[in-house]
């Protein structure tokens, strides 16, 4: 389920890219970026509407999705 990222608290969006960013592993980029500034990026996609937060119920956690995986996620469990 998307949970619009717009009606969270602005510290707790904060802290869910940061924790991504956390999470994300090595960056193979040719441009080593910023812890900032790939929080930033994430902030920046998620206005763009390339990503979503999504809530999985299953396993009870939140995550950013890429909206491209949410619909092909979707479309596979409707199958």
């Amino acid at each position: 389920m998307i949970i619009p990222w717009q009606q969270l608290n602005q510290e707790t969006l904060t802290n869910l890219l940061e924790s991504f960013v956390l999470r994300e592993g090595t960056d193979y980029g040719s441009e080593e970026l910023s812890f900032a500034q790939k929080v930033n990026a994430l902030r920046t996609q998620l206005e763009s509407g390339d990503i979503v937060v999504v809530y999985s119920e299953l396993h009870e956690s939140v995550n950013l999705m890429s909206i491209q995986d949410f619909k092909a996620q979707q479309s596979s469990t409707m199958k």
